[in-house]
């Protein structure tokens, strides 16, 4: 029997997890819910074209008073994420939502021991893990090619924030800010690829191209569109967290190194080239790993949200537990917002890790 997915949420990412959900034969789509009209009525349509008619709603609660659901996929803007998460975990129903998980440490922290009450799948879309060549340059580190990592950096090189429904996301009070709303990926990446846990964040950045000549109800935008984040690990690796977002001509949008005794690994998107240079003085090996072209088609993170999908559904099936958990989601927060902090006091914050 088919499983029945419901979309809260219909602006963009929304239809991307449309488009993915249209690529599992055991999947159909029911429902989306979003208080936006013309959101709703885009989403459906380009539901229509996939083959999927799901009923619309102007609202969480009428969605699920009215359909059966198995799973809910949540992608509405940022600073709904509390408060809409507080309403569908009344209801019995796996759950993944995307990131970043709140737009405050608070609200992560109350969502995360919320959860440990919720007997269903909670599975926070932290999904920069499963793009194809990020997943393969994880799968080398872990197998111990470089030894040891001492240094991590982590690269991204890309276009100014989209324009969004409302305009929300020209704010941090509304995304929590940028190194919590984008880079909240790059810092469950560190912590995944290193296994280990940041004590210490010290971080440089600020909005010195981006949306200055914006205005929004007399209001000048406020997300920084650059920054430095160095990150110190318990076990003595640093990461580095390189961000610009006016580099919209790179020939690579991101790049992630780790370098220990034996030699360097690299892997770039989106060329998606895993480079091998060892110490010993041989010469470096390049691997190019393939993305499925109906992945890379139905979205704009290289194949991430598809397989990242494929892995929630299964979890689903089987019973299993998440791969990214509400503790990954709340520890993506409070090194972005430590991040910010850093920024604002021009003082290194340190970070305490007190797993649930």
């Amino acid at each position: 029997m088919k499983k029945r997915y419901a979309i809260i949420g219909a602006g963009m990412m929304g239809r991307e997890h449309i488009s993915n959900i249209a690529l599992l034969d055991e999947v159909t789509l029911v429902a989306l819910s979003d208080p936006n009209k013309g959101s709703l009525e885009g989403s459906r349509d380009h539901a229509q074209k996939l083959g999927a008619n799901p009923v619309c709603y102007a609202s969480t609660q009428e969605m699920f008073a009215c359909e059966a659901i198995d799973a809910v996929i949540i992608a509405a803007p940022n600073h709904t994420h509390f408060p809409i998460m507080q309403e569908v975990m009344k209801h019995s129903v796996a759950i993944l939502l995307e990131k970043p998980m709140c737009t405050t440490v608070e609200d992560a922290r109350a969502l995360h021991e919320a959860a440990q009450d919720h007997p269903y799948l909670l599975w926070i879309g932290l999904e920069y893990r499963y793009m194809p060549p990020v997943t393969r340059f994880i799968e080398r580190v872990h197998s111990g090619v470089t030894g040891s990592v001492k240094m991590l950096s982590i690269r991204e090189h890309r276009f100014p924030f989209l324009q969004k429904v409302g305009d929300w996301n020209r704010f941090s009070e509304n995304t929590g800010g940028t190194l919590v709303e984008k880079c909240c990926h790059f810092f469950d990446l560190m912590r995944h690829i290193l296994q280990d846990e940041p004590v210490r964040v010290f971080a440089s950045g600020g909005q010195d191209v981006n949306h200055l000549d914006e205005s929004y109800g007399g209001r000048i935008p406020d997300i920084l569109d650059n920054a430095y984040v160095i990150l110190e690990f318990a076990k003595g690796a640093r990461a580095v967290l390189d961000l610009c977002m006016f580099a919209e001509g790179s020939e690579e949008q991101e790049q992630i190194y780790a370098l220990g005794e034996q030699g360097k690994l690299e892997v770039g998107i989106p060329s998606a080239n895993v480079t091998w240079s060892p110490r010993n003085g041989s010469e470096p090996v390049t691997e190019s790993i393939s993305t499925p072209e109906h992945a890379l088609k139905a979205g704009d993170h290289h194949g991430a949200t598809y397989f990242q999908l494929l892995k929630f559904h299964k979890a689903l099936l089987d019973g299993g537990a998440p791969e990214i958990s509400t503790y990954d989601g709340l520890r993506s927060v409070e090194i972005g917002a430590a991040a910010h902090e850093s920024i604002a006091t021009g003082l290194p914050v340190q970070l305490t890790s007190n797993k649930g």
